[in-house]
């Protein structure tokens, strides 16, 4: 495949890795995006995760959350330009589709769409987002929602840069008041802030480490350094290379942002502590509007056809 300006230029907007690596790894790789990327992470030129700079769709997150923080929902809904998704208008129908969300018994999008829009049971929520596109004039796109119901705890919520980031944060608690609500939110913003994939290392699964592994050894036998070094020597390397990998993805192990000497454990213990009750992260949601979408408008467009059945 011939290895286009383009390609090396979205491959370096996703790694940052520099511009002539960026050429080779697509060489090498037969212009295989994934692979190219694995291929400069193996030689120690790209991070572990891919940066989300080419992320076309536009769009707002929104939460719903009941007023005894029992049941909550999030939802993305995507827009063609960012002037729509700071429109009036667009803001209501997001906050109507998280109610709807929030009181829906559905698990996925199609179903959800199918259901009866809850401000006019003559509709369905497709019937509305179909009319919210007449009025507004542009494609509109409800792409994912998830909701939570807890026993025993509760929800807390947050929404970062005016829709950017969405989050949701269940906590096992035995005592619900000012203070764990406030250690919730201040966890949601960490959530927001430094993106964890899990809550903690038990959540991790076996093959993302195994692939791990794999690619830091591949790093460690490149690097020079590691020449004379035994494979036993190399080994106990990488095991502390992975964890050091596994506490920035873990929540829990996280360094907290607003006190650099704690963890998030830590943090959340010594509320608990102060609280003379049981506190503890049970889970978290965290929607970023258009995250995973790398498209022109015509793929959104097309996205937007499909889930109208045109």
């Amino acid at each position: 495949m011939a290895i286009t300006a383009g390609m090396v230029k979205d491959l370096r907007e996703m790694t940052g890795a520099g511009m002539m690596d960026c050429k080779k790894a697509l060489a090498e790789t037969d212009g295989d995006m994934d692979k190219a990327v694995e291929f400069l992470r193996e030689k120690g030129l790209a991070a572990a995760e891919k940066k989300a700079g080419r992320i076309a769709a536009e769009g707002i997150c929104a939460t719903n959350v009941s007023a005894d923080g029992k049941v909550a929902a999030i939802v993305e809904v995507n827009s063609e330009t960012d002037f729509v998704a700071k429109n009036d208008t667009f803001r209501t129908f997001v906050d109507n589709v998280a109610a709807q969300a929030a009181a829906t018994t559905v698990t996925d999008i199609d179903a959800f769409l199918a259901e009866p829009w809850s401000l006019d049971a003559s509709k369905t929520v497709k019937d509305e987002l179909a009319s919210q596109i007449a009025v507004i004039g542009e494609n509109m796109n409800i792409r994912r929602f998830e909701k939570i119901v807890t026993e025993n705890g509760f929800v807390e919520s947050y929404i970062h840069s005016g829709g950017r980031i969405g989050i949701l944060v269940e906590m096992e608690a035995s005592e619900v008041n000012a203070t764990a609500k406030e250690c919730a939110k201040n966890i949601a913003m960490q959530v927001a802030a430094m993106n964890p994939k899990y809550v903690d290392q038990s959540e991790v699964p076996a093959e993302y480490i195994e692939h791990e592994k794999e690619i830091l050894k591949v790093q460690a036998m490149n690097d020079p350094a590691n020449a004379n070094k035994p494979e036993n020597i190399i080994d106990k390397m990488l095991v502390g290379r992975l964890n050091k990998q596994l506490k920035e993805i873990c929540l829990v192990d996280q360094v907290y942002v607003k006190d650099g000497d704690l963890t998030v454990a830590k943090y959340v213990e010594s509320v608990a502590k102060e609280l003379g009750a049981t506190l503890k992260i049970k889970r978290f949601v965290r929607f970023e509007t258009g995250e995973g979408i790398e498209k022109k408008s015509e793929d959104f467009a097309a996205e937007v056809a499909k889930q109208m059945g045109m």
